[in-house]
């Protein structure tokens, strides 16, 4: 069964802040994720934030289960630990 991802934006500042649920079966998680403006028009240009953010989230759980995925976080820090994020995103985004 594939993860159902609900994004809601909570605040529309610089950087943006989003909550962020994963459902899985009978379990969940949730995730405070900030995006700023610029990093969302450089990796993911035509894309809402919600999108990005939903994308960002499908390459995560690509790679580690959604309990392994830090519970607050900005989505530029996914690069650090998964070098090919940024290059990766545009295939989530389709």
């Amino acid at each position: 069964m594939s993860a159902t991802i609900e994004v809601k934006k909570s605040a529309g500042g610089d950087p943006m802040t989003f909550a962020v649920a994963v459902r899985e079966d009978e379990s969940e998680t949730r995730h405070d994720v900030t995006l700023s403006r610029a990093y969302l028009a450089r990796v993911a240009p035509g894309a809402s934030a919600e999108q990005a953010i939903e994308a960002a989230f499908r390459f995560l759980l690509d790679r580690e289960p959604k309990e392994a995925i830090l519970a607050r976080f900005d989505v530029s820090v996914i690069s650090r630990y998964f070098p090919q994020f940024e290059t990766r995103l545009p295939d989530y985004l389709r």
